[in-house]
Formats: structure tokens, sequence, C-alpha cells
């Protein structure tokens, strides 16, 4: 596997979420996973397992990691906080987490594969399907 490495910055009022989604898009990162992200974030929305809505949580957190497999097809991020006690909850990120200061994040990139998310009936969820890039370009 040639992987192909992307860092960057997002900057203080950055939605953490958007501002991942939106460099895979510029970047057409076709299959693509979070090799780190650490930083702060000023708010967080994160939904916990078995869980239908989202907890909205305020305060100054730390990024303590992130992972997720990311794709201009769909993305799946989960991140652990810490709060000023050393508190740490983690769980699926969602829209409106706010990047505080700054987020540094690297990516990933195999060019070998295409992720996509395609609905499992199973489990209620888009999940992931991992394709050869190979494949894609033969059709």
């Amino acid at each position: 596997m040639n992987a192909r490495t992307h860092a960057f910055r997002l900057a203080h009022g950055a939605d953490l979420r958007k501002g991942i989604e939106h460099y895979v898009e510029a970047h057409d990162i076709h299959a693509g996973c979070i090799a780190t992200c650490i930083g702060g974030l000023s708010s967080v929305v994160l939904r916990m397992p078995g869980a239908v809505h989202f907890m909205d949580l305020e305060a100054d957190f730390e990024i303590v990691s992130a992972a997720g497999t990311l794709s201009v097809n769909g993305s799946h991020i989960h991140v652990s906080i810490s709060d000023r006690n050393g508190a740490v909850r983690g769980g699926h990120l969602d829209y409106g987490s706010v990047v505080r200061l700054s987020a540094e994040v690297v990516i990933l990139e195999n060019a070998q594969l295409v992720f996509s998310r395609e609905y499992d009936p199973d489990t209620g969820f888009h999940e992931l399907t991992v394709t050869d890039a190979r494949s894609k370009l033969q059709r």
C-alpha cells in the first residue's frame, strides 16, 4: 500500500466534522483514515452507542483522539475529548463541534481502495463498503 499523507490545521471557530469533510472533498480522497487529530473544542456534538439523539456539550475540551474512515462518498468519525478535570467522553462526531484555538489533523489516503457507505438493513445505518480502485476503473 502506498499511503499519501495529508496534514492541515483547522482554525478557531471551524466545525471539526465539516472541516475534515471539506478537506476530503477538496482533495478528492476516496479512501482515507484519520491518523491523528489533536486540538481543542468549545462545543461538541456526540452520539452515544444505541442512542437516537445527539448529546450537545459546551465547555473547553481537549481532543484526546479522533478516528474514522473518510471518503468523498461518506465519512464516519469518532472522537474522544477531555474536560478541564481530565474526564474523558467519546462517541460519534456530528456537525456543530466547534474548534477552540485550533485542531491539527493528519489523514492517510490509500489510492488503491474506494470507500463508500451503503445502507445495511441489519444495523439501520450506512455502513462501510470497501472496493478495489482498479475494479472501479475497469467498469
